[in-house]
């Protein structure tokens, strides 16, 4: 469907459509005569969106024509799409590991519209609020950016024939894979009607317009701004400094970045008759992933120009497919120097010149691949600039600074990152005139005649007045001195007035007024101007008083002060001052000082003195430190001559105003007594004294036990470091706290008590009955319980005399069912199995045990259950 619109606009009654997270777009145009002095262009223009993104390509979408000259607008359209297409990956090749998704959805626009000749030509335009949103060749946090996308009409003052033209038109397809990492080709191709000549370059994507809500809108005139690109991508450089692009076929190749998306415009300049009568842009987002091909993926060259001449080859491919890799290097003579079948390498070469590197993979297998790349040897080459001027709208000067051992530097290509399209040169040291404020990302690629090429990026803050900034905005200076003024920036000083000054014209006049003068400053930096000014104060004498007399603690800090216009100081005592230039030190003395201060405005001086006075802080004893017993008290001893005196903490003491009150502390405690008295010092005088606070003794003799005549019984007892143990019946040792004991005679129960001291002389104690039968090593069970609760003879246990060790106690019901079990006379059975209460009747337990001899022991009996 064809569409003539002839210098009307369609308003927007038409259903507005979203216009955002559009993924790319171009344009092209085809002359189609001329009628009644109009010139008649058959247009057509593509958008691109990715086919997940949920969205919906305009319907109609607005496209807007001004001069290309003055952005004079000339009409504006609302078209419909004549139709959408789908672009899908259905095949990605058998060498590709975990292809991506990639479709797109393009939406096709077509038109004609017809335009008088201009001497300036057209441009023909359609923006977008958004584009996708996380582009990682932008400035990360920027948000959401629009995009704008153009066709070139040319104007018939560079070229008769202008007018007369059809556009350039890519032909590449649309559809590739890109792998992060991997090399890769890309083609932006176009072909042209008239035959012209066609040169390809990187140039700067642009922001869109400002529609609301994401709605389709009338696009903005031009001039059009540049998106703002991130560290180490440019409009140079879209996909860093490893991919370039072939000025004549409009090929991109290189090395891929990182997986992401990344916004990549190429533009094709039409040159008719040696002039560039016309530019064509395409504009894509590009997505590349963390997919592998398995291929010889090397960089386009090595470039080992700056210090090494050691080359690190690996293949940027890390596809699993590749299953064997040769490396050869070659010199400029062919002959082979290097061979390597590792993964990994790298070789040091003896001299500079060219080699050819030679990379295969899987040789003369499934997915094989070779290449060829070129190192360039010739370290030493360092590009750099720096820059002169940096005022908005003003000149600035570009001065080329690169430096090379071999060769000469041939080629420079400067980006200075205003992002107006014409931001660009390939002289050495050109001027560029900036069209906004900010701070400008400059790029410089640079090359030598030995084939070197390497990159130097800066930031260049441009401003509206140059940079201009003073030593010191206020001073004093006393009569008849002089002083020296300080501006720094760069351009041409002024000052005024020029009375009492020398070198006006220069950064750093002297001045030598007679009185208050305020002196300006103006820089110009050609022609762009700042202004500061900077009050000299003239005095003919220096003001100066100390502070009082004053009276201090013995060894105590004072800050000592002073009220003065002087610009310098000197305290002496210089040892007894800390920071003795200063107008208000800190001092530090034992004893009483006169301190003098002398302060000066230049030759001018002044002199005074202050007398510190010290006393000595009252002296207060609190005793010696002390060790309790755990529960015990200790009295404390302190003493002072001073007036007044108190005790602190408050909560463990008997006293707080008596020398020796009782502390009685649940833990270790220092308590400080304090002494104030009224001999000038107005500070207390300190002294501590701590009372150390011994765990409680945790007291054990060991556990009930019983023996057998004859059985050697070993008595275990813990928690101190001295033991005494009563009675002494049996015992080997009663000192010590594992005696041995042994029994001749029963006994129906020994009872032990044992004291345990700490290393302070506390003590504490504990008990242990022994009961000793005079039978065989036996383990006796009671015939009957009753577990009621009752306090008494509520849990049945195994009585283990003479025994080693129970291996186990167990008890069955009626039915042969485990109803308890233990290994130790220790635990008992309660009657219950898993809280329930078992009925009354007969039970039948078995033991097995080892006796004290190691003999084993088994013996099996009934018990009854009594409710």
């Amino acid at each position: 469907m064809k569409r003539s619109v002839i210098g009307c606009l369609l308003l927007l009654t038409l259903s507005a459509a979203r216009a955002d997270h559009i993924t790319g777009g171009e344009m092209h145009y085809t002359f189609m005569g001329i009628n009644n002095g109009q010139y008649t262009y058959q247009v057509t223009a593509k958008l691109f969106m990715d086919c997940y993104s949920n969205r919906r390509l305009p319907n109609p979408a607005f496209f807007g024509i001004f001069n290309k000259g003055t952005g004079a607008h000339i009409m504006d359209m609302s078209i419909p799409m004549v139709r959408q297409d789908r672009l899908l990956l259905s095949n990605p090749g058998k060498c590709i590991t975990n292809p991506p998704n990639v479709c797109y959805d393009i939406g096709l626009y077509d038109f004609t519209v017809n335009l008088p000749p201009a001497a300036e030509g057209y441009i023909i335009a359609i923006q977008v609020v958004y584009r996708v949103q996380g582009i990682n060749n932008l400035t990360p946090g920027y948000g959401n950016i629009g995009a704008t996308y153009t066709g070139e009409i040319p104007g018939n003052s560079r070229e008769a024939s202008g007018p007369q033209n059809h556009s350039a038109r890519f032909t590449g397809d649309d559809m590739v894979v890109i792998c992060a990492n991997n090399a890769f080709s890309y083609s932006f191709a176009a072909e042209d009607g008239d035959k012209d000549q066609l040169r390809y370059s990187f140039a700067n994507a642009y922001i869109g317009g400002s529609g609301g809500g994401g709605a389709n809108f009338p696009p903005a005139p031009p001039p059009y701004a540049s998106v703002p690109y991130g560290s180490n991508y440019g409009a140079g450089a879209p996909l860093g400094g490893n991919v370039k692009i072939n000025a004549s076929t409009g090929l991109i190749t290189g090395i891929a970045p990182g997986d992401g998306i990344y916004v990549v415009t190429v533009q094709v300049e039409e040159i008719r008759n040696g002039v560039v009568i016309a530019t064509q842009r395409k504009d894509l987002q590009i997505r590349i992933t963390a997919c592998t091909i398995a291929s010889a993926s090397m960089p386009a060259e090595y470039m080992l120009c700056k210090s090494s001449q050691t080359i690190a080859l690996s293949n940027l491919s890390t596809s699993p497919l590749i299953t064997s890799t040769t490396w050869e290097l070659f010199n400029s003579n062919g002959v082979s120097i290097f061979t390597s079948n590792s993964a990994n390498t790298s070789y040091t070469f003896p001299d500079t010149g060219l080699y050819t590197v030679k990379l295969v993979i899987n040789r003369n297998q499934q997915c094989s691949d070779s290449s060829f790349t070129t190192a360039y040897v010739y370290p030493g080459f360092v590009p750099d600039f720096s820059v002169d001027g940096i005022c908005f709208k003003k000149p600035t000067r570009f001065i080329d600074a690169s430096t090379t051992r071999y060769g000469q530097v041939n080629s420079w290509n400067w980006s200075f990152g205003d992002g107006t399209g014409n931001d660009r040169s390939a002289q050495p040291s050109p001027t560029y005139t900036y069209q906004s404020m900010g701070t400008k990302n400059v790029q410089l690629v640079a090359t030598t005649t030995k084939g070197c090429r390497d990159t130097v990026y800066k930031s260049v803050n441009v401003v509206d007045k140059p940079p201009l900034s003073l030593a010191f905005r206020d001073t004093l200076i006393c009569i008849p001195d002089g002083v020296q003024l300080k501006a720094i920036g760069n351009g041409i000083f002024s000052w005024g007035p020029v009375i009492a000054m020398t070198s006006p014209n220069t950064a750093t006049p002297t001045v030598n007024p007679v009185t208050t003068t305020t002196y300006k400053v103006q820089l110009d930096d050609n022609g762009c101007i700042n202004h500061d000014s900077v009050k000299v104060r003239v005095v003919d004498h220096v003001d100066l008083q100390a502070m009082n007399d004053t009276t201090i603690c013995q060894g105590d800090t004072i800050r000592l002060h002073l009220q003065s216009d002087g610009l310098q100081y000197a305290w002496s005592p210089v040892n007894q001052v800390l920071n003795h230039t200063a107008a208000n030190p800190l001092a530090v003395t034992q004893f009483t000082t006169s301190y003098q201060v002398l302060a000066s405005i230049g030759s001018c001086t002044a002199l005074d003195r202050v007398v510190v006075t010290t006393v000595p802080y009252p002296v207060a004893d609190a005793g010696p430190d002390t060790t309790i017993c755990f529960a015990t008290s200790a009295q404390l001893k302190g003493s002072t001559e001073a007036m007044t005196f108190a005790w602190l903490p408050s909560s463990t003491l008997s006293g707080l105003t008596i020398f020796d009150p009782i502390a009685s502390p649940e833990q270790s405690t220092a308590y400080v007594l304090s002494a104030f008295d009224n001999k000038g010092c107005p500070k207390p005088g300190y002294d501590t004294v701590t009372v150390s606070v011994l765990p409680a003794i945790n007291a054990f003799a060991g556990r009930d036990t019983t023996v057998i005549t004859g059985q050697l019984l070993q008595l275990q007892a813990s928690g101190g470091v001295k033991y005494e143990w009563k009675p002494a019946t049996g015992l080997s040792n009663t000192a010590i706290a594992n005696p041995v004991a042994v029994y001749s005679t029963p006994s129906t129960g020994i009872p032990y008590k044992v004291m345990v001291y700490n290393e302070a002389g506390c003590v504490d104690s504990a008990y242990i009955k022994v009961k000793v039968f005079q039978t065989m090593p036996s383990v006796f069970v009671p015939n009957a319980f009753s577990p009621n609760r009752d306090g008494r003879n509520d849990l049945l246990r195994p009585v283990a005399a003479g025994m080693s060790r129970i291996d186990f106690f167990r008890i069955y019901n009626r039915w042969g069912q485990l109803v308890f079990s233990t290994t130790t006379s220790e635990h008992g059975w309660d009657g219950t199995i898993a809280g329930k209460q078992q009925p009354s009747g007969t039970y039948v337990w078995v033991v097995k045990a080892v006796d004290y001899l190691g003999s084993p022991y088994m013996q099996r009996g009934t018990l009854v259950l009594v409710r």
